[in-house]
């Protein structure tokens, strides 16, 4: 019996050390979490006040840690957020925020306030904020392709032999550049009516070269990575430089910019540009690349 008891006694004092060594590890964790958080730019926010925080690029991810805040992404480098109601302590950290860009990401520790006022309301993310981050999915980022393609618009066109004419306009690919994983396909219209013409729509489709019967005919409407020139409106002359995703099509499809006027009078110009001339796009000179 007494044998007994010694050996209770020792497992006793063996589970006694192991409670104490995981309420050490638990309340160390704690501290580096505790740590960690201090170590964040820290945002104070409430839930009557939704807190904006911009990027000056396009956001890719956004994560937040808990459930206590909600947020979504309102246009590419813009995130909203705003605690949920109820049961929130005066200080509490209540999530992380991640904002991952094209090329940095950046965290922030959203600390909860009773007090209205002094909830941030708008944020830009600063540049000491940033941690540079290769992002796989980006192998171009906006930045770089907003510079190319400005260098593309300014530069002399090189095409001559693709236009169309349509309502007394004029529509004409001036070049067709590939760099990396992208064509910067470079455009231009020349209206010769005396009536503005306004932008309803840009659009790049990828088309039967042939119209056969309806049901046979397919368009796929292909999503630019980037339009530069965002004007609605134009009297005379427009230039612009789309940017597409690299691809291949069949020799009896062709890519089409189609470019469509609001209503009432609802002018509609478009040009078709073959598999044949995306294959003969010029390579980068050295000039674009040169920096400014």
């Amino acid at each position: 019996m007494k044998a007994y008891r010694e050996i209770s006694r020792t497992k006793k004092q063996t589970l006694g050390k192991i409670l104490c060594l995981i309420l050490l590890q638990i309340t160390m964790t704690e501290v580096r979490a505790q740590q960690t958080y201090m170590e964040l730019e820290h945002i104070t926010v409430n839930e009557n006040v939704t807190t904006i925080i911009t990027a000056s690029e396009p956001v890719h991810l956004v994560d937040v840690s808990t459930d206590k805040v909600i947020g979504d992404k309102p246009i590419d480098n813009t995130v909203r957020l705003k605690p949920k109601e109820g049961g929130h302590q005066d200080g509490e950290i209540l999530a992380i925020a991640t904002i991952i860009t094209e090329r940095y990401r950046a965290q922030y520790a959203l600390v909860y306030t009773t007090r209205r006022e002094e909830a941030v309301t708008d944020k830009e993310i600063e540049l000491e904020e940033r941690t540079e981050y290769n992002n796989p999915a980006v192998t171009m980022s906006t930045r770089e392709m907003a510079h190319y393609a400005r260098r593309v618009w300014n530069s002399d066109a090189k095409i001559r032999n693709i236009k169309v004419r349509s309502n007394r306009m004029e529509m004409r690919i001036n070049n067709v550049y590939a760099f990396g994983e992208y064509f910067f396909i470079d455009f231009s219209v020349t209206n010769k009516t005396n009536i503005r013409f306004d932008i309803d729509e840009l659009r790049i489709k990828l088309k039967d070269k042939k119209v056969q019967k309806a049901v046979n005919n397919q368009t796929i409407e292909l999503k630019p990575a980037m339009i530069l020139d965002k004007s609605k409106s134009f009297q005379k002359g427009y230039r612009n430089v789309i940017v597409i995703k690299k691809m291949t099509f069949p020799n009896d499809k062709v890519v089409t910019i189609e470019l469509s006027e609001k209503q009432i009078s609802g002018r509609t110009i478009s040009i078709a540009i073959d598999y044949e001339d995306v294959l003969n796009a010029d390579a980068f000179d050295k000039d674009l690349l040169k920096e400014e």
